[in-house]
């Protein structure tokens, strides 16, 4: 479960306007703005601007881009996050993560690879935005952080 520091970043997003409800399948390409939960099933690249949450019955088979997300269901494929991921107790990731700050609680599983940098602007930009979309490849967000929670 998510602590108050944990919840920090989160709560700075944005409105949740986007909802993939239980028993909904979507196949394809998700692109939104602002934030995300999803509680059905996705296959499929996912974007988002800001945050995306999956349910513990969601499930998101393909590519992820965000700034930050909480998941505590199911994911096989990639996360590309500027900002924090969060894998709940009873989650799963399989394949690979990209972020700044990683949280693990006790119970999820993780199998697969995953690479923390300080330039996360740079992680969530869909492929082939120009550096101005970037930034300059010389800011930072701060030290990498891996935090496991027992």
């Amino acid at each position: 479960m998510l602590g108050k520091k944990d919840m920090d970043d989160f709560e700075k997003s944005g409105d949740l306007n986007t909802i993939i409800g239980k028993g909904s399948a979507v196949e394809g390409t998700v692109k939104v703005q602002s934030s995300l939960r999803v509680d059905g099933r996705i296959k499929g690249q996912v974007s988002t601007t800001d945050s995306l949450v999956i349910g513990k019955e969601g499930e998101i088979e393909g590519e992820v881009r965000v700034k930050n997300a909480i998941v505590g269901g199911k994911i096989k494929g990639k996360i590309f996050a500027s900002g924090k991921v969060v894998l709940e107790a009873k989650s799963s990731f399989y394949g690979e993560l990209k972020t700044s700050k990683l949280v693990i609680d006790e119970g999820a599983i993780f199998e697969g690879v995953c690479s923390m940098t300080d330039d996360g602007k740079m992680l969530a930009l869909p492929e082939g935005a120009s550096l101005s979309e970037r930034g300059r490849p010389t800011e930072r967000l701060g030290r990498p952080e891996v935090q496991v929670n027992r």
